[in-house]
């Protein structure tokens, strides 16, 4: 069976739609976030994260995780609007992101491809808001775009492949920290958190402004239970 995010939509797809770094599910059992207060342990916070848990409950979603040492990452489509100064800070976000993410220790190697990366960036002439049209992969196509979205494609609870994609509409101040959470999401930690105590703590902050540029401690911690060490 095909999943998007994680989940399935009518046996066919489920989206991880992420507004403004926001997940949303087609599936109506699905939450783009979990709602919690004040500062979570370390395991309660990674079982939210990574399965939609709220504290003291059990998980709304499967643990997905990719099955080997090192995935590729690469931007495979750039649309004319983002040209000149726009490409230059995408391109350094990427590289940015790959620096943090493998910073953490988790026992997961990210590393650079132009060809057929296991993680694929689209980077649409599409506005926010619009739907999806001849992206070049099939799983984006017909999904609305806000400002990114990220799918899986996931076999059982393997994550095999995954497609980020943004709007021509975003921000060149929002891509660092939008390209951070969106690849660290498409690792399979895929629900944000709404607690105020997390919006200058935490990638996965639902309310936060996209202004964190880093992973916070929580973050790293949940990405090395996810990924232990080797």
């Amino acid at each position: 069976m095909r999943l998007l995010g994680g989940f399935f939509n009518v046996l066919r797809r489920a989206i991880i739609a992420l507004s403004m770094c926001v997940l949303t599910v087609t599936s109506a059992t699905a939450q783009d976030y979990v709602t919690s207060d004040g500062p979570l342990d370390d395991t309660a916070f990674y079982r939210l994260v990574a399965c939609a848990a709220p504290p003291e409950q059990s998980c709304a979603k499967p643990f997905l995780r990719w099955d080997k040492e090192q995935i590729s990452v690469g931007i495979v489509h750039r649309s004319t609007a983002y040209l000149g100064g726009k490409m230059k800070r995408v391109d350094a976000s990427v590289v940015r992101a790959l620096q943090r993410l493998n910073d953490t220790g988790m026992g997961l190697r990210l590393t650079r491809a132009t060809t057929a990366p296991d993680i694929a960036i689209h980077l649409l002439d599409t506005a926010r808001g619009d739907a999806i049209t001849d992206s070049g992969a099939p799983m984006l196509d017909d999904l609305t775009l806000t400002n990114a979205l990220t799918t899986l494609d996931v076999r059982g609870d393997t994550i095999t492949r995954a497609w980020i994609a943004f709007s021509r509409d975003m921000s060149i101040r929002q891509y660092e920290s939008v390209m951070l959470e969106e690849i660290t999401q498409a690792l399979g930690l895929l629900s944000d958190i709404r607690n105020p105590y997390y919006d200058s703590r935490s990638i996965f902050s639902q309310d936060a402004d996209n202004s964190l540029k880093i992973l916070g401690a929580q973050d790293t911690i949940a990405l090395r239970r996810h990924y232990p060490p080797r």
